[in-house]
């Protein structure tokens, strides 16, 4: 034998039922309520009352801040990378090249299109450091000392720091 059970229109007779008796009982369950919360149950139940400031002119602002004019450094990271980044976000501001290795020697390449980057420096920064590329980075010459000669030649301090070397 098959039941077959659809749903009715309205609520179940266990809902209007269990309804029905915690309205009836509305008073005693908001009295336990304060007892076990020491009256805050009845006193978040109450409408607040914002006071009012008369005379006043509130003024906002004229909209958000300006962004805080970036202050470059020089890094060379961990996987080569010779850029600038802002000191107080941390965001990459510009790659200057990267530090290569071939055959044991490692050798700095400008971020030009002879060297096969997408994306080439500008005219002014190229010629800057047109003499740097393709110089050799070992012990005479460190990471360092590559970061401290870019800033230089751009007015841009070098973070000795993130060099390694």
């Amino acid at each position: 034998m098959v039941e077959i059970f659809s749903k009715q229109d309205g609520p179940r007779r266990e809902d209007a039922h269990v309804k029905r008796l915690i309205e009836q009982n509305r008073g005693v369950i908001t009295q336990l309520a304060d007892q076990l919360s020491n009256g805050r149950y009845s006193a978040s139940k109450k409408p607040k009352q914002v006071p009012q400031a008369e005379g006043l002119i509130i003024h906002i602002g004229s909209g958000p801040k300006p962004a805080p004019e970036p202050e470059p450094r020089i890094r060379v990271t961990a996987n080569g990378r010779v850029i600038a980044v802002d000191v107080g976000s941390g965001r990459q501001l510009q790659f200057f090249g990267e530090i290569r290795e071939n055959r044991g020697v490692r050798i700095f390449r400008l971020a030009t299109a002879a060297n096969g980057f997408i994306a080439p420096l500008d005219g002014e920064v190229t010629e800057a450091l047109a003499d740097i590329d393709g110089v050799l980075l070992g012990t005479a010459y460190t990471d360092g000392d590559l970061a401290l000669d870019i800033g230089t030649r751009l007015e841009i301090p070098p973070e000795i720091q993130g060099a390694y070397g």
